[in-house]
């Protein structure tokens, strides 16, 4: 069964497992990173998380709701925490220097892993589009994925506009 749905699977899919293991796999690495490329992960991770929900089940409002108080409490949570150790903001190249990390590659698996199965148990069995705690559970766990990303990008974000209204401050003193 798992070869006949692996060939029923398209090509493109394959093409997105790899371009999101070579993104998530450069992130196991300190690097540096734009302001607008912390910005473009969290909104494209959002966009997956969310084409998920919708293909899965619609506009379902038990998903939605699942969705977006997950993607709130756990952005919440997560701005409840500094940035990581070693995180660093350099104003005059607008950019941030960031220590290497597992989560952003276990995020994108999470969430291609997450669409795919739900994907394949959707084909197989269409009448589960409808189930109510199904779509809440996995609306729940898309949001999840997305609050985390976001909450991450807004942590930097934070660092930035902290470290730019302090040398605001130190230049208007």
């Amino acid at each position: 069964m798992l070869l006949q749905i692996l060939s029923h699977t398209p090509r493109w899919v394959f093409v997105l497992f790899a371009v999101l293991v070579w993104f998530g796999a450069k992130q196991l690495l300190a690097s540096s990173v734009s302001l607008a490329r912390t910005t473009v992960m969290p909104i494209a991770m959002t966009a997956l998380s969310m084409s998920g929900v919708l293909s899965a089940f619609g506009d379902s409002p038990m998903a939605l709701v699942g969705w977006a108080v997950a993607a709130i409490a756990l952005a919440a949570l997560l701005l409840q925490r500094g940035a990581p150790a070693g995180t660093r903001y350099d104003a005059d190249a607008r950019r941030f220097h960031v220590p290497g990390s597992a989560v952003p590659l276990v995020l994108m698996m999470a969430i291609f892993v997450t669409k795919y199965a739900v994907g394949v148990v959707m084909a197989m069995h269409p009448e589960l589009a409808h189930n109510h705690n199904l779509a809440l559970g996995i609306g729940t766990l898309y949001g999840a994925f997305t609050g985390t990303f976001a909450g991450r990008a807004i942590r930097l974000w934070q660092l930035a506009i902290r470290h730019d209204r302090s040398l605001a401050a130190e230049q208007a003193a």
